[in-house]
């Protein structure tokens, strides 16, 4: 029996790459990097937005020279202050919730499944998103990347769900997701976890660490969520 579902959101409940990319891209030109190629993106998202921006000012050629730490870090807040007013004012130009996405998720509540998000994306963003789009949806708790709390793949934000959750058998707990720090983090909570292909990494990487499954569509994900 699954008690609490608990999931990640870029990538596996919404298709949030464009308008992340896009966002990145007027930061990294405001402050005199070349922007990055949309599928960039892809891989480049998903371990919280100041590794997202450490990693979109390298030089997308492997082959060239690196940019200096120091150079990195000093351009890590003025990065910040670029994307999150353009972000905010653009956040869901393009995303969208991935088809059956909305459908899986009442059913899920409909079976007495509890609901949670737990997210590398800022805290802000994550709840506005979840907002917007789940309006109707009762989740538990939305977390994000917050200050002083690690990030993914750290099992914390995992324990804090299952606490406001009153959920205490960690049998009873699935947490799925898109990418390998999503496998990493259940792994690490030591709970069920299940890897989706429709997000933003390949097959390969989510079975390379070992999830209790892989599924394709929204339709295999409920049943391996309510077995």
């Amino acid at each position: 029996m699954t008690e609490l579902a608990i999931f990640d959101l870029d990538g596996t409940l919404l298709n949030t790459v464009e308008d992340l990319g896009t966002a990145t891209n007027h930061a990294l030109a405001n402050c005199g990097f070349p922007t990055r190629e949309m599928s960039d993106y892809y891989n480049l998202v998903g371990r919280g937005i100041y590794n997202l921006f450490r990693a979109a000012m390298q030089p997308a050629d492997p082959s060239a020279p690196r940019i200096d730490a120091q150079t990195i870090e000093k351009n890590v807040p003025l990065m910040a202050s670029f994307f999150l007013p353009y972000y905010e004012e653009h956040k869901c130009d393009r995303t969208r919730p991935y088809s059956g996405i909305s459908s899986l998720l009442h059913s899920l509540r409909d079976a007495g499944v509890k609901l949670a998000i737990a997210s590398n994306k800022y805290q802000d963003g994550a709840e506005k998103l979840v907002r917007h789009f789940f309006p109707e949806l009762d989740f538990v708790m939305v977390l994000g990347q917050r200050e002083g709390q690690p990030i993914k793949p750290d099992p914390a934000i995992v324990n804090q769900i299952m606490q406001a959750a009153h959920c205490t058998d960690r049998q009873e707990v699935v947490y799925v997701g898109d990418s390998d720090v999503d496998m990493q983090t259940g792994a690490n909570a030591e709970v069920r976890t299940i890897g989706v292909t429709w997000g933003f990494r390949t097959r390969e990487e989510l079975e390379g660490c070992s999830p209790s499954a892989v599924v394709d569509t929204p339709e295999q994900l409920l049943k391996a969520i309510l077995g």
